[in-house]
């Protein structure tokens, strides 16, 4: 077959062919993940993390950048993370598609970078763009691409592969300035999600192979503790940020017996999701019951056995022992030894560690192959065309929250997290009647479950019984040290307690709560409405502005005017008045609004 000049030149050097190969790549991905522009944000997450974060929502400013580095909201430390949002929030406001939109093109950049650095380290083409093939099209990274809340998961792989790839620049000829560069890619690797904290571990596996360099363990190791330093600077500040968001499992709740068993079996399961990526879920609940023994010893016994098998091969074929330990060693911080949250396992944990995996498998059948290459293309072919197909149909799960925790509920047994967040779906459809049922069975698989009760309380203060709803939020303060939920039980605690005509402990309830969490907007509303029923008007005042300091709004103004002119200011309530009508769309409705809750 004769091949044209144009096609002679598009493929005359290795960076012409890898270019178009690369480009190949980056169309698969946005094509296969262009409906999560069409996604709403998932009523998971998604709310601390932007629609309801004051912060993140004010778009990038000073105030902002200095609030993200100072910052241990939702349990972590990454100021690039909400930069990140920020800056989204500055661009598309909440607009949900361009967040989306910024995932898929990050993974896209993340596929291409992992076909670079994989291909300057080995000079393999082929199996390294099956790799980020196979990374880009997996079924098991959609949750972290098409929910905007980990956007600090790929952000982070991003800064992870291109200090992986400075690494092997300063590998060919070391300085001071190309370790430089490596150590400040890792350190915004961990400034966007600690996951990445095994990077030093990962590059002595980058010594061994695929560079290969020929310095002793001893030295290799030396040159990293650089790199170790902030790993464990790292830590210390994620431990401290769990601990202040009350994140950390307690080992009552989690025996260290019971999280090796469930490592043990997790590590079995990722494998198995990686060759059968079937029943995918945003949260894979713990057992209800205890772990069985035989499952853990089977688990470990099958992790030796692979260990064994890949160290005895690794002489020969040094990717086996690379892929294994990578695979294991990024898992090491996810797989629940230290618990954070109530899931046993998250596909998003996957996101890294499963590159090691498939290295292992390319690389592998490749050299099993080597003689039946058109074989090989065809399978790798009709492998790629099942994963998308796979990916495609998990995407649509994740299309609206309603259709997203229906599908959690079906492929998982006993997580009342599912449970929870249907009924929240449910409820922003309005369907109330509906939700309440889910957030019963949450309540009843675990008892302790605050969000649960959050629920039930407000449920049931919406039907007019606002003594059982103060009962239900009194459980919740006692369920929990997590200072959101608490805030909250307290504001909601605040306006049970008005509608029983208790004015003071309204306020101390109200006071609670931003005592605990100063910008909760409904608690300082409710503190204005209590203070002004009561007559004193100068603090209704101070209330109100503290609510438009939060957040700009017609009804926080045309309270502040009534207290305004209540306490002799009429110039001033004039003002506000007038700046309530300009940001009303309908001024009759907004005054009903008002008179009603003032008339409480």
């Amino acid at each position: 077959m004769r091949v044209s000049p144009s096609s002679q030149t598009l493929f005359s050097s290795p960076e012409k062919r890898n270019f178009v190969l690369g480009l190949l790549l980056v169309v698969a991905t946005l094509a296969i993940y262009n409906p999560v522009t069409h996604h709403p944000f998932v009523n998971f997450d998604d709310d601390r993390y932007v629609t309801e974060n004051i912060h993140v929502r004010a778009g990038l400013h000073w105030d902002t950048v200095k609030w993200a580095f100072t910052s241990f909201d939702e349990a972590n430390w990454h100021p690039l993370t909400w930069l990140s949002h920020a800056l989204d929030c500055q661009v598309f406001g909440q607009n949900p598609a361009g967040h989306h939109y910024v995932n898929v093109l990050l993974h896209a950049l993340n596929t291409v970078l992992l076909f670079w650095v994989l291909w300057r380290a080995t000079g393999s083409t082929g199996r390294s763009w099956m790799v980020a093939a196979l990374f880009a099209l997996h079924p098991i990274n959609v949750e972290s691409v098409a929910w905007v809340a980990e956007r600090k998961t790929i952000l982070s792989m991003l800064f992870l592969l291109l200090a992986l790839g400075a690494y092997g620049w300063y590998s060919r000829r070391p300085s001071i300035c190309r370790y430089a560069a490596v150590a400040a890619l890792f350190a915004c690797g961990l400034m966007a999600k600690p996951m990445v904290i095994t990077f030093p571990f990962l590059l002595l596996l980058w010594d061994y192979w695929p560079l290969q360099r020929a310095q002793s363990f001893a030295k290799l190791a030396l040159e990293k503790v650089p790199l170790l330093a902030l790993s464990a600077a790292s830590a210390v500040l994620t431990v401290k940020a769990q601990q202040a968001g009350a994140a950390i499992a307690t080992m009552v709740k989690y025996p260290l017996s019971m999280r090796i068993e469930n490592a043990a079996i997790s590590y079995v399961r990722y494998m198995g999701k990686a060759m059968w990526p079937s029943h995918l879920s945003p949260i894979y609940p713990y057992p209800a019951g205890a772990l069985k023994a035989w499952q853990a010893i089977a688990a470990t016994l099958l992790l030796l056995a692979m260990t064994i098998l890949v160290c005895t091969a690794g002489r020969k074929f040094r990717y086996l022992a690379v892929g294994w330990f990578w695979f294991l060693g990024t898992l090491v911080p996810m797989i629940g030894l230290v618990q954070v949250g109530s899931q046993a396992m998250a596909d998003r944990y996957a996101y890294l560690p499963f590159v090691g995996l498939f290295v292992m498998i390319c690389w592998g059948l490749a050299d099993l192959a080597s003689d039946r290459t058109v074989t090989l293309a065809v399978a790798s072919c009709l492998g790629l065309t099942v994963l998308s197909a796979a990916t495609f149909r998990q995407i649509g799960y994740w299309s609206d929250n309603l259709t997203l925790w229906s599908h959690a509920v079906a492929v998982t047994h006993g997580s009342f997290i599912a449970e929870n967040n249907l009924g929240g779906a449910l409820l922003d459809e309005g369907k109330e009647e509906e939700a309440m049922p889910h957030f019963r069975t949450a309540a009843a698989l675990n008892p302790s479950d605050p969000m649960s009760r959050l629920n039930l309380a407000a449920f049931a203060q919406r039907q007019g019984h606002p003594q059982e709803a103060i009962d239900q939020y009194a459980q919740v303060l006692t369920m929990t040290r997590d200072p959101r939920l608490r805030a909250t039980a307290f504001s909601d605690m605040g306006y049970a307690l008005r509608d029983l005509g208790d004015s003071e402990h309204a306020k101390a309830s109200f006071r609670a709560a931003v005592n605990l969490r100063p910008r909760t907007l409904r608690a300082w509303l409710g503190l204005g409405l209590a203070e002004q029923k009561s007559g004193n008007y100068p603090e209704a005042v101070k209330d109100y502005a503290q609510v438009l300091a939060i957040q700009p709004w017609d009804l926080g103004y045309f309270l502040l005017a009534r207290a305004l002119q209540q306490n002799g200011q009429p110039d001033a309530a004039r003002a506000a008045m007038d700046q309530a009508r300009r940001l009303s769309e309908n001024f009759d409705e907004l005054q009903r609004t008002a008179e009603s809750l003032m008339a409480k």
